[in-house]
């Protein structure tokens, strides 16, 4: 059938691997955000910030509602939030969360990933000076929606910084942040206005960049590779350029 086929089917495949990754991510903070607060996004505020993620990424809405009911179950195995810190090849500072039911088996492999590729695991909080944790919301930029006015009225909700970028097939979307402890007011403020959040994160944004060589750069990205690919993790930070 030709190169072209073969292309199109491997991109196919990277694909359904990545939406693979995201639904199972998204069924553990769905199920942590119903052991912390029931079962009813309508009074639960972290519930109902992981169902609009779940949607920004098309998991099905049964997946989701599964997800939900599972975890609403009495004997549902419940998630420890944990996070890792070190420095992985050329010292490029690399940041994990993870959620987990068995900490050894997490903090066991990450450790071996840092170590195999020549970096290391280093302390709880070793690199609170490089990644700043911030409230990131993201939605849709449409022709209706004056930026320039909503910029105003959201400094109300602890408004940093407001910006328009493209997502990966090129729409644009309005990225609204605010400081870690503002995620709620921020939250609650778009949904006043009626605004409909695609996603809505807690990120870690660099305060540093590291600039590396193409081969350097593989290097690390070869480690961050290997991270993602475990079931425990839930993001991986880094600062390169």
């Amino acid at each position: 059938m030709g190169r072209a086929f073969e292309f199109r089917k491997e991109r196919k495949f990277k694909r359904w691997a990545k939406m693979a990754v995201q639904f199972t991510r998204l069924g553990k903070e769905i199920a942590i955000a119903v052991k912390e607060g029931g079962p009813h996004p309508e009074n639960n505020s972290r519930l109902r910030t992981a169902v609009q993620n779940a949607k920004a990424v098309n998991m099905p809405k049964d997946r989701v509602e599964a997800a939900i009911k599972r975890a609403s179950e009495k004997d549902a195995k419940g998630y420890e939030e944990y996070v890792y810190e070190g420095y992985g090849p050329h010292g490029v500072p690399v940041l994990i969360e993870t959620a987990t039911d068995n900490t050894n088996r997490t903090v066991a492999n990450i450790r071996s990933y840092f170590t195999k590729s020549g970096g290391s695991l280093g302390k709880t909080g070793s690199l609170d000076f490089i990644f700043q944790r911030k409230s990131i919301f993201r939605f849709p930029a449409t022709e209706e929606l004056d930026v320039e006015e909503l910029e105003l009225e959201l400094i109300d909700g602890g408004l940093e910084e407001l910006y328009v970028e493209a997502d990966e097939e090129g729409n644009d979307v309005v990225v609204v942040q605010t400081s870690f402890e503002d995620f709620g007011n921020m939250q609650r403020l778009l949904e006043e206005k009626g605004i409909e959040v695609s996603s809505a994160k807690l990120e870690r944004i660099s305060l540093s960049h590291s600039t590396l060589s193409e081969e350097q750069a593989a290097d690390v990205l070869k480690l961050i590779d290997k991270i993602e690919e475990d079931d425990d993790v839930q993001a991986v930070y880094h600062n390169m350029d």
